[in-house]
């Protein structure tokens, strides 16, 4: 639990502080709150909840937690997402950090909800914790993940997120481990992408073997090189390549012509309908763009390693991933941070007061944040 009820003063917004001092001194009353975001998200708030109902143990107070949708539920713009009613003075305090616990958290399970259904076909790795601003946050975003993942699992029968990248966190996506192969600095250390895969193999003999190819720029040499030394691998789906080119450079084999040549190939639409220039960049740019993964794929195919895989890195966010989707790109895992929420200002969750001692008051124009009668639960997809 951080921060604990002691420490949530330093936290805090000190006009909550103040007034929780106001209270001290002219009676405490009961207060409800209404939650809610000003754009559309999942509903993620387990964390938030689990903090606020930690600390409110630790002050031996009492709170009711009215839940307006369920875990993963789809919550619109400026719909309260729950309801906390107890005693004023032990809520008015924990506002800010409970907030903090909770928009952002909101906002990236939507985005890793919409990349796992524009995508059902591909598999995703969480591999934000380096991005994220501290422990506490990568807890957040792996949390998130996993509940943007199992709705699409459930709604679109996605493969979804199949894990993360760090043990900690591993647990929300069933794993016990997180998962992952190799960075780019192992090659380095190896001097060559063989080694480095042989070197992992031998330390890790029960793994799938995932080898990055883009180290010295020879994405498909380096791919069918690692594949014909692990033949038994690859027969058995255990090997995969992972394409990160970074966006100076085109993939071994590729420049602007060839690009829409492959393209033009497997799917020609992709080409002939307005595009913007980002879209077009992630097309047939440098990086790992769609005619990149076409190109690789095509090339192990017709050295007749159909089964072994494509990971594809680099900046793939929800717009990218919906891009690769309309092309159909054959991509087999997707690890990714880019779910994390690119709009800061988009995590900003609200509160407001709606409710004192049972009688409704708020400030006007947040009238709308009223209880309104509930044929049907909310959230229910």
């Amino acid at each position: 639990m951080n921060p604990g009820s002691g420490e949530v003063g330093r936290y805090t917004d000190k006009y909550f502080t103040k007034t929780r001092a106001i209270i001290e001194r002219f009676g405490d009353c009961e207060a409800t709150y209404a939650v809610f975001m000003r754009r559309p998200v999942l509903c993620a708030p387990r964390l938030a909840l689990d903090w606020l109902n930690a600390v409110a143990k630790e002050r031996g107070a009492s709170l009711r937690v009215e839940r307006r949708f369920r875990e993963g539920g789809w919550v619109g713009a400026g719909e309260p997402m729950l309801y906390v009613t107890g005693p004023f003075r032990h809520l008015v305090d924990l506002e800010t950090v409970f907030l903090q616990k909770l928009g952002p958290a909101c906002v990236a399970a939507f985005n890793a909800w919409s990349m796992c259904m524009d995508l059902p076909y591909v598999a995703f790795l969480g591999m934000d914790a380096r991005h994220c601003a501290g422990a506490e946050m990568a807890e957040a975003m792996a949390y998130a993940a996993s509940v943007g993942s199992a709705r699409a699992k459930r709604e679109g029968k996605a493969k979804g997120f199949i894990g993360n990248a760090t043990d900690e966190t591993a647990h929300f996506f069933g794993n016990e481990r997180g998962l992952g192969t190799m960075p780019h600095a192992l090659i380095g250390y190896a001097g060559s992408t063989l080694k480095a895969a042989q070197m992992f193999h031998e330390v890790f003999p029960d793994d799938p073997l995932y080898v990055l190819v883009d180290y010295f720029g020879k994405e498909v040499s380096d791919a069918l090189t690692v594949a014909r030394a692990f033949p038994g691998l690859a027969e058995k789906g255990r090997l995969g390549v992972r394409l990160d080119t970074h966006g100076g450079r085109h993939v071994e084999g590729l420049d602007v012509a060839s690009s829409y040549a492959v393209l033009d190939r497997h799917v020609p639409d992709a080409i002939r309908t307005y595009r913007t220039e980002t879209e077009l960049r992630w097309l047939t740019g440098t990086g790992v763009s769609a005619a990149a993964i076409f190109h690789v794929r095509e090339k192990l195919d017709e050295a007749g390693f159909e089964e072994v895989k494509i990971i594809a890195s680099s900046g793939f966010s929800p717009g990218k991933c919906k891009l690769m989707a309309s092309v159909k790109a054959p991509i087999d895992v997707i690890g990714t941070g880019s779910y994390l929420p690119e709009k800061w200002s988009e995590t900003y969750a609200t509160a407001d007061v709606i409710a004192y001692d049972g009688e409704a008051r708020v400030k006007v124009g947040r009238e709308f944040l009223f209880p309104a009668p509930k044929d049907d639960p909310p959230g229910s997809a």
